[in-house]
C-alpha cells in the first residue's frame, strides 16, 4: 500500500460498505443474515472514531429499517437512517425529477422507501394511466401479466428505471440470481428500452449516500468504498473517485482482480476486514 492511499483512508471523511459478501451472508431468499469475521469490530471502530458510514444493500427485498434490524440482531451497531436500499436512492431521484407515478415491479421492500416520499405507486399489473416510470427490483413473484402492464406503461411513455442490473449476488449458498436482471432483460426485449440504474454502482446511489452523512460533493475523493463486487462497488467508487476497498468474501477473488477493466479496479483487496480495522484504529 502507497503512504498516499495508507492517509486517504485513515482520514476518508465517510464509509460506504455493501452488507452481502461484505458484511454480512444471507440466504437466497433474503431471509436473515449472519455477520462476517471482523466486520462487527469494524464498524464499532469507525463508530469510536466518529467517522460516519452507510451500510447500502443493492438488495430490496426488506425496506432499509428492516435491513438495519436483521443486522442488529446480528450484533451490529446500526441505527436505521444509516442503512439504504436503491430504493433510498430511487425515491429521492424521482422526487428531483418530479416523478409521481411510477409502477413498481417488485415487494414491500422495494415500494416502502417510495411511498414514505409521497411517490403513488402503481402495482405490478395494476391497470393504470398516466405512468411516469417503471421501476424494478426484488420480486421473484413475477408473473405474466406484470410483464404486460410494465411493457404497455413504457410503449405510453414511462421511463425504465431500475434497482440493480447484475445477474448474481453473493449468499451463504453461493452465488443467487438478481430478480431485477432477469426482469429488466426481459422488458428491454421487448421495449428496446435500457433500464436506468438507480443503485449501485450509478453516481445517484453514492451521492445519495454522501449526502445522508451530510458530506459536499467535494468529499467525494475523501471517501471509501468497501464492497465485494467490482461491478457494483469499485465500479461506484472509482466514477466517484473515492477508494476502492474489496473483500473475498463474496464475489471477488485475487484472480478476478488481475483481470478486471480500470473502471472496476480494487485499490486494496482486502485478506480480511480486521486488516481494515487495525488501520483505522492505529
Amino acid at each position: 500500500m502507497t503512504p498516499t492511499l495508507h492517509r486517504r483512508i485513515r482520514t476518508a471523511r465517510g464509509f460506504i460498505f455493501d452488507m452481502d459478501g461484505t458484511i454480512a451472508l444471507g440466504d437466497a431468499s433474503s431471509a436473515g443474515h449472519k455477520a462476517l469475521p471482523g466486520a462487527v469490530d469494524l464498524l464499532a471502530q469507525l463508530r469510536r472514531n466518529g467517522t460516519p458510514f452507510r451500510v447500502f444493500t443493492n438488495g430490496t427485498g426488506k425496506p432499509p429499517a428492516v435491513y438495519a434490524a436483521g443486522l442488529r440482531k446480528a450484533g451490529f451497531d446500526l441505527e436505521d437512517h444509516e442503512m439504504m436500499t436503491p430504493s433510498t436512492s430511487a425515491a429521492i431521484w424521482f422526487a428531483a425529477k418530479g416523478i409521481k407515478r411510477v409502477r413498481v415491479l417488485g415487494n414491500d421492500g422495494v415500494a416502502a422507501p417510495l411511498i414514505e416520499k409521497g411517490i403513488e405507486v402503481i402495482g405490478p399489473s395494476e391497470k393504470a394511466s398516466d405512468v411516469e416510470a417503471v421501476y424494478t427490483g426484488w420480486f421473484r413473484e413475477f408473473t405474466f401479466p406484470d410483464l404486460e402492464a410494465a411493457c404497455q406503461s413504457i410503449w405510453d411513455g414511462a421511463i425504465l428505471t431500475t434497482a440493480s442490473h447484475v445477474p448474481f449476488f453473493a449468499a451463504a449458498g453461493g452465488r443467487a440470481i438478481g430478480a431485477s436482471f432477469a426482469i429488466n432483460t426481459m422488458i428491454t426485449s421487448l421495449t428496446g428500452k435500457r433500464a436506468k440504474v438507480l443503485g449501485k454502482p450509478s453516481r445517484i446511489a453514492f451521492d445519495t449516500a454522501r449526502e445522508s452523512m451530510g458530506l459536499p460533493r467535494s468529499a467525494a475523493k475523501e471517501m471509501v468504498v468497501v464492497g465485494d463486487d467490482p461491478a457494483l462497488e469499485m465500479e461506484m467508487a472509482n466514477k466517484a473517485g473515492a477508494v476502492s476497498i474489496g473483500t473475498k468474501t463474496g464475489m471477488m477473488t485475487p484472480d478476478l482482480v488481475r483481470t478486471l477493466p480500470a473502471r472496476q479496479s480494487v485499490d486494496w483487496l482486502l485478506d480480511g476486514l480486521s486488516d481494515l480495522t487495525d488501520l483505522i484504529s492505529a
